[in-house]
């Protein structure tokens, strides 16, 4: 299935210059939708993972359908301050300025096997970030999956040694 068929380009937005992706039309679209998840899913399948970490927000609309379908857990990487119990953070960089996200500090042990999920890749710098948690805690990343890379953006060469999956590539 072509998924760009089902992602619209909002000129301009959240600022002047940028061509925003917008998804929610692919997720609009039921199989559309499935057919993107359930690529996500036989790529996990074959990394047999035992946990999904999709960073806040899209990262949970990927993550959760995939985590379902495998039987394993999600875990949500969140913006500082949204999580209710201890965690550890790290500071990184985005398209548009620095943020802080978080993870609970219990959420992934030693040697689990985690894929990353997330609606797009553009400079790398939020993935990059939820790596060095999911690292941090002892977790092994086998793979990022996206519906969307911003090839021009190179957020790939943050993830040169990683195994990565996009469903999409604008150039």
């Amino acid at each position: 299935m072509d998924y760009k068929e089902h992602i619209t380009i909002v000129d301009n937005w959240p600022k002047e210059g940028v061509e925003f992706k917008d998804i929610t039309p692919l997720m609009a679209n039921g199989k559309a939708f499935k057919g993107a998840v359930d690529d996500i899913i036989a790529y996990a399948e074959k990394k047999e993972v035992d946990l999904i970490v999709g960073p806040e927000a899209r990262g949970f609309i990927i993550g959760c359908p995939v985590a379902y379908a495998l039987e394993v857990g999600f875990i949500p990487v969140r913006k500082e301050g949204k999580l209710p119990r201890d965690v550890i953070k790290v500071d990184y960089g985005l398209e548009y300025g620095n943020n802080v996200l978080t993870i609970h500090k219990d959420a992934v042990k030693k040697g689990q096997r985690v894929l990353i999920t997330d609606d797009l890749l553009a400079t790398g710098g939020t993935i990059e970030a939820t790596i060095d948690l999911v690292e941090s805690l002892g977790g092994v990343v086998v793979g990022c999956a996206f519906l969307i890379e911003l090839a021009y953006l190179d957020g790939m060469s943050k993830l040169k040694d990683y195994d990565v999956l996009t469903l999409m590539k604008y150039n």
